[in-house]
């Protein structure tokens, strides 16, 4: 995001009171990824997104009542916060491609696990609860 927006400045645009709402933006962002972190510690399951299959159980109680993905949900909102203030056009136009790399090649692998591990208790809680909000 850095680099692009050096690369390409004409996109450049000012927020008011950028630095107290990134400064919001990222402290909400990474509130939200460590309530995810602390529910599956609590849980006693496995926060490693390269070994979904060793999940312990499923948990849907805390932050994930609101969101499948609170760490992944936290990065976005951090990344929001960077982009708000590099004030790049070009930088915030990643933030599609965040979302489309992280659904593709992390979130819906994870959901394949979880449906093999839990079953009808996930695919009820994936029709209640949305995948980022």
């Amino acid at each position: 995001m850095w680099a692009i927006s050096r690369l390409l400045p004409s996109g450049y645009f000012t927020v008011p009171g950028r630095l107290i709402l990134c400064t919001l933006m990222v402290l909400a962002g990474a509130g939200i990824a460590l309530a995810g972190v602390l529910a599956f510690r609590a849980a006693g399951t496995t926060v490693d997104p390269r070994t979904p299959h060793q999940s312990a159980s499923l948990v849907v109680d805390g932050i994930y009542r609101y969101t499948r993905n609170p760490m992944y949900l936290g990065f976005l909102l951090m990344l929001i916060a960077w982009s708000l203030y590099l004030g790049s056009v070009f930088a915030a136009l990643l933030l599609p491609l965040f979302m489309l790399y992280m659904n593709r090649f992390q979130i819906k692998p994870e959901e394949r696990h979880m449906r093999a591990l839990f079953g009808d208790d996930y695919t009820q809680y994936a029709s209640r609860v949305g995948r980022w909000f």
